[in-house]
């Protein structure tokens, strides 16, 4: 897991993004299309069009990280909206990562009584 603080937000770029660029050209990417800091401390996660590879940057302080992920199988559940962006929680980022639909999560188990 990305060593990301409580207090910093994760962010998807909605729409497809080209997977060719690299830190700075996603940074700039966060200023001009989402209105965002790069060096915020905030982690901004971005999707290639053909949805199995994703690219996450983030600032901690020190320097710039950049990570990437791509999937074997399956593709990364991503919003159907073509440009823009969504926050996540911590939970749902851990779902998008292991390729799992963070949208509508199944709870596997209920308790069946109080007390």
């Amino acid at each position: 897991m990305i060593p990301i603080p409580s207090n910093a937000k994760v962010w998807l770029a909605a729409g497809v993004t080209d997977m060719r660029r690299g830190f700075t050209t996603l940074a700039a990417q966060v200023e001009a299309t989402l209105k965002q800091d790069p060096f915020s401390g905030h982690l901004f996660v971005f999707r290639g069009r053909r949805g199995d590879l994703i690219k996450a940057i983030w600032w901690d302080g020190q320097g710039a990280c950049l990570f990437a992920k791509r999937l074997e199988r399956g593709r990364f559940v991503w919003p159907s909206a073509k440009a823009g962006k969504v926050a996540l929680t911590p939970a749902q980022l851990a779902m998008v990562l292991e390729g799992i639909d963070w949208r509508l999560p199944q709870r596997t188990w209920r308790p069946l009584t109080t007390g």
